[in-house]
């Protein structure tokens, strides 16, 4: 996401042709995307995208059964 973000930041900045990137090759100005579309067919190539993405459900489904029990009068594990 941050690569994506650059890349505007870069382009906005040469679109209203502020001073070193004004003068910048428009090639440049697309490097962070290519870079970002890298990075992501990588991230879904090695599991790493769907690791994160099950990581996230397991601690929402984790806290949504402390909430039941704490809900049903019960407390939280370890106390």
């Amino acid at each position: 996401m941050g690569l994506v973000v650059l890349g505007v930041v870069l382009l906005v900045l040469r679109w209203l042709e502020v001073a070193p990137m004004s003068g910048w090759s428009t090639w440049v100005m697309f490097v962070p995307f290519v870079l970002a579309l890298f990075w992501w067919a990588w991230s879904d190539a090695t599991g790493r995208t769907r690791r994160r993405q099950e990581d996230a459900f397991a601690q929402r489904r984790q806290a949504r059964r402390e909430r039941a029990i704490i809900a049903m009068g019960g407390t939280r594990k370890g106390r």
